[in-house]
């Protein structure tokens, strides 16, 4: 079983548009209304993911529950 296809940190642009799944402890969570920003952490680097209400649906009401030091998995596709 594959936990994951990339490490934090290890993402540039050219994986842009490739989906991606990425493994860590949540490093931050900001609330922007309709925007929550995750900083995702492992032992290589940090990743931000962004979650909007219209994209992504499920996953949008469940990162309003995440908190720093939560452990999570998460799978999307990369965008600048």
């Amino acid at each position: 079983m594959i936990y994951r296809s990339h490490t934090c940190g290890e993402l540039r642009k050219e994986d842009v548009g490739k989906e991606v799944t990425l493994c860590g402890w949540v490093g931050s969570r900001r609330d922007h209304g309709k925007l929550i920003f995750i900083d995702i952490r492992d032992r290589y680097g940090l990743t931000q993911a962004v979650f909007i209400p219209k994209e992504a649906g499920e996953a949008y009401k469940i990162a309003q529950e995440l908190r720093s030091e939560f452990v999570i998995k998460i799978k999307a596709i990369i965008k600048i």
